[in-house]
């Protein structure tokens, strides 16, 4: 099989296999539709884009923040009235990460928390309260007010209240020491909603030391597409915001959003936990094999001939030789002096006229003696009735003629 064709097949294969691979991947995954993530990057049902959308149509700034906790400095945002806000993060904020919004909520009055689910637990545990979620209930919202009409989404946490003034993170062990941390001071605590059975599910916390806000709600279907859409929960999350805040930033890099990365990485990762993708790497390892197994010689290396290039006397006197064996002897010498001829005229140019004209001419025009001697040699070789002496005496002339001619 031609090298060509089996590179046709090969590609023919290997797009057959990527177009099997997408149309895999979008029957199991249909457009994002299962991700469970309350990420302001999500459109699907249970995703946050349609709060993030809606609060940028109503003139707020709105920020996807995805360079981690770590790099999250008390001063960003400055002065102006801004809310950071953990939607249920998918990885828990804990450790350090609690100490790094504890200081950007300490740094300004302006500063505010907006904490939703159990990803953001640890965080409600440093200002007094604990989220008691319930995994197989789920209860019916008592709003009162202005939200009180419509519709409202079952949720599965609650808020209680922690009597402690210091609170231990006993769940999670970092840095070889137990996290604390002291519940600041709260001068006023605003109820915004409660289930059915009286308990709490969302909490406005109003500093008393100079720190921001900090609103608590204990479950973040509240704030997802499908509420907001199709239940009064979406005036509610809004008002949480119109008018009190000129900036949302949107915490990101817990919900597997983080800064970085590439779609070749992204690819690899893929690969290495899908069964189409391990399937695709033994695919090439078995090419890889095939390749190394095609590479390998048996047996020693051929030593490669040499062959020396012929000078052009040497193919001349060859020519001359077998037109003398063939008893041409005029037609010999005169496609030698033919041959002379191409070789003096420039680049590109045809001879024109009689060969014997120019080879009377040239003789009358050369300037060293030894050219002039060869051409007048040429000369009366070019007479009919020579022997094979005289074609071998009519290369050896034209040779003399190219050394001292040639450019």
């Amino acid at each position: 099989m031609r090298p060509r064709t089996e590179a046709l097949i090969g590609g023919a294969v290997l797009v057959s296999l990527v177009a099997i691979a997408a149309l895999l991947g979008s029957r199991r995954n249909p457009a994002a539709q299962e991700d469970r993530r309350a990420s302001a990057f999500l459109p699907g049902p249970y995703g946050a884009r349609g709060l993030a959308e809606a609060l940028g149509r109503l003139g707020i700034e709105v920020r996807r923040y995805r360079r981690g906790l770590r790099q999250l400095e008390p001063d960003s945002g400055s002065a102006i009235a801004s809310a950071f806000v953990l939607l249920d993060p998918s990885e828990p904020v804990v450790g350090s990460d609690v100490d790094r919004l504890r200081a950007w909520n300490d740094a300004e009055p302006g500063h505010a928390l907006v904490l939703a689910g159990r990803g953001a637990s640890a965080v409600m545990r440093c200002y007094g309260y604990r989220l008691d979620w319930r995994f197989l209930d789920s209860l019916d919202v008592r709003p009162s007010g202005e939200f009180a009409g419509g519709a409202w989404p079952r949720v599965a946490g609650v808020l209680a209240a922690n009597r402690d003034s210091v609170v231990t993170d006993s769940s999670r062990i970092s840095d070889a020491e137990v996290r604390s941390c002291a519940v600041p001071m709260v001068a006023r605590v605003d109820t915004l909603l409660v289930a059915t059975t009286g308990r709490v599910v969302a909490l406005r916390l109003v500093r008393g030391d100079g720190g921001g806000d900090v609103i608590l709600l204990a479950d973040a279907t509240l704030a997802r597409n499908r509420a907001l859409r199709e239940t009064a929960a979406g005036p509610f999350v809004l008002g949480l915001f119109a008018g009190r805040f000129q900036r949302v930033i949107f915490e990101e890099a817990h919900q597997g959003f983080g800064e970085g990365g590439s779609l070749a990485a992204a690819t690899l990762a893929w690969s290495w936990r899908s069964p189409l993708g391990w399937g695709m790497w033994q695919l090439a390892m078995v090419g890889v094999l095939a390749l190394l197994a095609g590479a390998v010689r048996f047996g020693p290396p051929r030593r490669v001939l040499p062959r020396q290039r012929r000078s052009p006397l040497e193919h001349v006197r060859a020519l001359a030789t077998a037109l003398a064996a063939a008893r041409g002897h005029d037609v010999a010498i005169a496609a030698i002096v033919e041959g002379l001829r191409r070789r003096l005229l420039p680049s590109g140019q045809r001879g024109r006229g009689d060969w014997r004209a120019w080879l009377a001419h040239l003789a009358e025009h050369v300037e060293t003696p030894r050219a002039r001697d060869a051409a007048r040699t040429l000369t009366t070789l070019t007479r009919p009735g020579q022997s094979p002496e005289g074609v071998l005496r009519a290369a050896n002339a034209v040779e003399d003629v190219w050394e001292e001619l040639r450019p």
